[in-house]
Order: structure tokens, then sequence, then C-alpha cells
């Protein structure tokens, strides 16, 4: 019996006649923290679609909770509790805060929670809470970055997704990002992080992908990776 939530293997993928992924190979266990780090361009962005099903897959398997989801839609992954937090957060800037965080909840089987959920979602923010009423568009972007982690959590999921959740923050504000994402690890939250930012990164995940060229170049327990010569060459500038 695997522990992994997440199964990769051999996965093809890009856009229109370009391929992006040759091969890959990744898994994710259950409540742990993985981590894929990688240049501009290596192709962590694109991976991220493939697993989410914005784009298809050419070739391989991306196997979930031991079923093989490599065809289903978006919103079938979605239902199956596959939840992502994208890339520039994508909030409804006239909507409240409070309106949000509901839209998170669009699956039957989260709004069946949405309640609890939402509690859950306040313990870890108190500021939300304080916030209901505040349109999504008037807050930092640190804040905002809260309600679209929220968001993600008020769609129960059983793997939460992080696409370059620190992008285009102060260093104040990343900080509290990857605050926010070292609580939802001692929650038991199972996550997988996509990152520039390798220091910060390593320093909180379990396991860690390197990705350049579209490949997985190197693999390994995030403590380990921080000690090897080429990430600490290539990434953490040592």
């Amino acid at each position: 019996m695997t522990d992994n939530i997440l199964e990769i293997e051999s996965l093809e993928s890009g856009y229109g006649e370009v391929q992006i992924l040759w091969g890959i190979n990744l898994h994710v266990q259950k409540s742990k923290l993985t981590t894929v780090i990688g240049s501009n361009g290596s192709g962590k962005t694109t991976l991220m679609k493939a697993i989410m099903g914005t784009l298809p897959t050419w070739n391989g398997k991306i196997i979930f909770e031991g079923i093989d989801i490599s065809r289903l839609p978006p919103y079938k992954r979605a239902e199956q509790g596959l939840i992502m937090v994208p890339e520039g957060r994508l909030l409804f800037h006239d909507m409240s805060v409070y309106e949000n965080l509901e839209m998170g909840a669009f699956t039957k089987r989260a709004r069946a929670h949405l309640k609890k959920n939402l509690e859950f979602v306040f313990s870890l923010f108190p500021r939300l809470k304080e916030r209901l009423d505040q349109k999504a568009g008037t807050m930092s972007g640190g804040e905002r970055q809260m309600v679209a982690i929220g968001r993600g959590l008020m769609g129960s999921p059983k793997l939460l997704i992080f696409d370059e959740p620190s992008l285009g923050l102060a260093p104040k504000l990343v900080l509290e990002v990857f605050e926010a994402i070292e609580k939802l690890k001692k929650e038991g939250v199972t996550m997988l992080l996509v990152e520039q930012n390798v220091h910060l990164s390593l320093a909180i995940s379990d396991y860690g992908y390197v990705m350049a060229e579209g490949k997985i170049k190197i693999e390994g327990e995030a403590r380990d990776l921080k000690e090897n010569d080429e990430v600490k060459k290539t990434y953490l500038g040592i």
C-alpha cells in the first residue's frame, strides 16, 4: 500500500506542437509538503497545468489516489480534491473577501463542509475574519495571497497545489506566505509547492524535485537537496 496521493509517470505535455515536458516522474506523499524548484522557463508551471488538466496529457499517466485522472477535465479533478492556488492569485477584485472564499466551495463535496472549512481558514488567517466585507482588490498583496490560499482551502483539498505563491510580493510578505504554508503543513495538509524561492521552499519542505528544460534533473529529501553541490551552486548562490 503506497502513501503516495499523487503519482506522475513518464508525463509528456506542451502547447500546440511544442513539447515542454519530457518524461516527468514525480510523487507526492500524503500529509507531506513536496516542492518543485527550477528557474524561469524550466517547465514548472506547465507541469502544474498538466496536473490540473488545463493542458492535455500527451503521454504518460497522472494517478491521483490510485485512479488514473490523465483524461479527466479540470472540474472533475477539482471534485476529486485536487485544488490549486494559481500564480498571480486571480481573485475577483470587485467581490468581498467572503464572496471570494465562498467561490472556493464550488464542488458538492466542498459545499458540504463550507462552515467547517471557513472556520479553519479563519484560524489560519484571523485578519480575513476581520475583513469579510472588504473588496479583495483593495487589499495588500500579502492579504490577497491569504485570500487565495483560503479560497483553495474552501475547496476541501486532498492535495493543495501552490503555483509561485511568493511571486511579486515584497520580502516581508513572502515570509508571511511561507509561514502560512508551514502552518498548513503542521495541520497535516498535503501540498505540492512550485517556487522560484529555492532557499525558503527547501527550508519548509519534506521532499523536493529540481526541474530544468522540462525534465526532473535531481530529486531527494529537501534537507539533502539543500546540501547538494549543484543545487547550492545553481540556485542558492553558494
